[in-house]
């Protein structure tokens, strides 16, 4: 069964984990690969401006399957140290690394639990919403381990140093209602909408201009880590080249003349 299922209507991609059996668990490196190629799948196509990630079944993503990690054979440890360290490069750190690296807008459609390595890969798309029965952890220390992914830095990024280390190091699981109250999401809707309300506001998306939403994309993941001064010269380069598209004067012209615009991506 394919592990990370893609779908595309008109500008929006939705990529589906779709193992419901075990809550969607990340178990091998091949899964980890398929997630990632999924994703830059939807990057590398120019129709699409933005990509909803979500689950199959009753969890978006429980994280990395316990019962491959007891055996060896997943995408923890390995044998030497050493094959550990590498399998982590190759395998998780290859979804961390392509989510923070796509360019369209990413919104994650989170039902039921994103736990671990699952939680780091809903927090690492631009928007998130929650079905009222989600529930999440950054429970790696309840297993004996640490956030192998990334997930210091993923999880300080959406909600601060102090609560971080709070969810890190207690390995407390949160209901929805919490994970908006401290910004993990930005809104929390019955479970039956959930889907349907990730297409809205994908949709929202994906009407404006194909070229400026992922230079904004873009834009806004380089100022997470930047001098206001290196986003303003990054800004006017962007600028530079969003002027020049086709898409601008279409919109200009459209304002101008009272109509709605026809953006083409050019």
């Amino acid at each position: 069964m394919t592990f990370a299922t893609f779908e595309k209507s008109g500008r929006v991609a939705t990529v589906t984990l779709n193992r419901p059996e075990s809550r969607n668990a990340i178990a091998t490196p091949e899964d980890c690969h398929e997630l990632a190629a999924a994703c830059m799948r939807a990057n590398d196509d120019p129709e699409i401006s933005a990509l909803i990630l979500t689950g199959a079944g009753k969890s978006f993503c429980a994280g990395g399957d316990l019962k491959a990690i007891r055996e060896r054979t997943g995408i923890g440890p390995q044998s030497p140290p050493d094959a550990t360290r590498l399998n982590y490069r190759r395998g998780v750190h290859s979804i961390i690394r392509t989510l923070a690296d796509v360019e369209v807008a990413t919104i994650a459609a989170i039902n039921g639990h994103a736990i671990g390595l699952g939680l780091d890969i809903g927090i690492l798309c631009d928007m998130r919403i929650a079905g009222a029965s989600a529930k999440m952890a950054s429970s790696f220390v309840k297993v004996g381990i640490i956030p192998g992914d990334g997930g210091a830095w993923i999880l300080t990024q959406a909600v601060g140093p102090m609560k971080a280390a709070e969810l890190a190091l207690t390995g407390d699981t949160i209901d929805a209602e919490e994970a908006q109250r401290i910004g993990l999401v930005s809104r929390v809707v019955p479970d039956e909408q959930l889907m349907d309300e990730a297409r809205k506001l994908a949709e929202r998306v994906a009407v404006n201009p194909p070229r400026a939403v992922r230079l904004a994309k873009r834009l806004l993941s380089e100022a997470k880590h930047a001098r206001l001064h290196d986003v303003l010269e990054l800004s006017a380069a962007f600028q530079a080249l969003a002027h020049e598209t086709a898409d601008h004067k279409e919109a200009v012209d459209a304002f101008t003349e009272k109509r709605a615009p026809r953006f083409t991506g050019g």
